[in-house]
């Protein structure tokens, strides 16, 4: 899929939000809104971790489990169109999700289409060689965690995706890239806009990370009945951003659908997962909201402008990936006359029966759900009719972790009364901290299949 540059305007959608993303909004963003190019931001902090694990076991997998039915649906939309789509859905194994890729459109009846993949970001060997790094969340060296690190994956930039859009080829996988830079590439590639211009990379990324999220631009996360109402959120539709040349970003969203878009849901998701608004640093440069403005033109249009940025960090941000032991988990529901109090002696009953068979626990929560999970003890709420404990403990073993639920379960018969709707699970936990790491070990390569 050769396209010509030189053009003054692309148009560039926001395809999904996190991997559990509606597919059917994509498809509809991508059939009615006359779009250049769709991104399908997919990753979380812990998904390329996870994906490692699955990778380990079955060494063809490890990219995201949403990956087929999405490209599925996409291509026989987007190739007649000459959509091009981006995405990290590559997640720990991006070779793999390129092959996936290609055999799906081979099905489809594509053939002649082609997957550029993006590699480089998976630095697992390079920092097993720097244990004197320095864990960003802890202060701790990064051989605290050593011995059970399962993965490293450095957050690259659009610079890194530019050369796969080079090759072409209608679809680009990548493993982990920052979400704003899926969305700049393109522009940079489209405008031959230089990487050292901060003025244009600012608009270009503030219109990334609005974009990043998909359908929280569009009303979803903002709605708040009877205080922000949306229509028709059981058919939100997902936005997309016209960008030109000189870095004038109008946004939309996906014609005839639910939803809205207007200067405060805009608003609210500029300052989503940012920290400090005057210095979003991001691996193409360090963005400055601090002055962005936002100006409603018509219905479901609005300009964005103002973003300022400086320039970029000499380091890469590298997620490290680490199993942190095992989480058991047991919940039990009580309802009727004094069903708060029955919760109560459940949670005790079930925490001495753990010390009794003398399990450790390194932490162990115990929460009544609708009373206090969310806000701790300042619940100022009258007593429910019904409520569900929650137990939860962090161990290192896993016959520990076992435990909680078999306690729960046994209160089914063993009291107190009136418990119902069990639930219980044993599960590994990955956690998640961070290093930083010198742009230049990190050395991206493209690599194209179909050919």
């Amino acid at each position: 899929m050769k396209r010509s540059k030189g053009k003054n305007k692309i148009r560039i959608g926001g395809g999904a939000g996190f991997s559990g993303d509606r597919v059917d909004s994509a498809v509809e963003l991508a059939a009615k809104s006359e779009l250049d190019y769709i991104v399908l931001e997919c990753l979380a902090e812990r998904t390329v971790a996870l994906g490692n694990m699955i990778k380990i076991r079955e060494p063809g997998k490890g990219y995201s489990e949403t990956l087929s039915a999405r490209i599925r649906t996409l291509l026989p939309v987007c190739l007649p169109k000459g959509v091009r789509i981006i995405s990290n859905m590559g997640s720990a194994n991006p070779l793999a999700a390129g092959k996936r890729t290609y055999e799906i459109a081979r099905e489809l009846g594509f053939p002649e289409m082609q997957v550029a993949v993006v590699l480089g970001d998976d630095v697992l060997d390079i920092i097993k060689n720097k244990p004197e790094l320095i864990l960003l969340e802890s202060g701790k060296t990064l051989e605290s965690i050593l011995p059970r690190i399962i993965s490293a994956n450095a957050y690259m930039g659009a610079d890194a995706i530019v050369p796969a859009l080079e090759t072409g080829q209608a679809v680009v996988l990548t493993g982990r890239v920052a979400d704003p830079s899926l969305f700049l590439a393109p522009m940079i590639h489209e405008f031959n806009w230089s990487y050292n211009d901060y003025k244009l990379l600012a608009q270009g990324t503030l219109a990334g990370h609005l974009l990043e999220c998909a359908g929280q631009l569009t009303g979803g996360y903002f709605a708040d009945p009877g205080k922000k109402n949306v229509p028709g959120l059981a058919r939100l539709g997902f936005p997309y951003a016209d960008v030109t040349k000189d870095g004038k970003v109008t946004l939309g969203k996906t014609p005839e659908t639910g939803g809205k878009l207007d200067v405060m849901t805009c608003k609210e998701q500029l300052l989503y997962e940012i920290h400090d608004p005057s210095r979003y640093i991001t691996p193409d440069c360090v963005l400055d909201v601090t002055d962005v403005n936002f100006k409603q033109e018509a219905k479901d249009s609005v300009h964005a402008f103002g973003a300022r940025a400086l320039a970029r960090t000499d380091s890469y941000k590298v997620s490290v990936g680490y199993m942190d032991g095992y989480m058991g988990e047991g919940q039990i529901s009580y309802g009727g006359p004094n069903a708060v109090a029955r919760a109560r002696l459940a949670g005790e009953i079930v925490i001495e029966r753990l010390k009794i068979r003398k399990f450790d626990y390194l932490e162990i929560h115990k929460d009544f759900i609708g009373m206090d999970s969310l806000h701790g003890k300042t619940s100022t709420l009258s007593e429910p009719y019904e409520v569900r404990l929650r137990l939860a403990a962090k161990c290192r073993d896993k016959m520990a972790a076992n435990a909680v639920g078999e306690e729960v379960e046994a209160l089914l018969t063993n009291g107190p009364a009136g418990g119902g709707g069990f639930f219980r699970q044993t599960k590994e936990l990955v956690a998640i901290q961070s290093v930083l790491l010198p742009r230049y070990l990190i050395k991206q390569t493209i690599h194209t299949i179909g050919k």
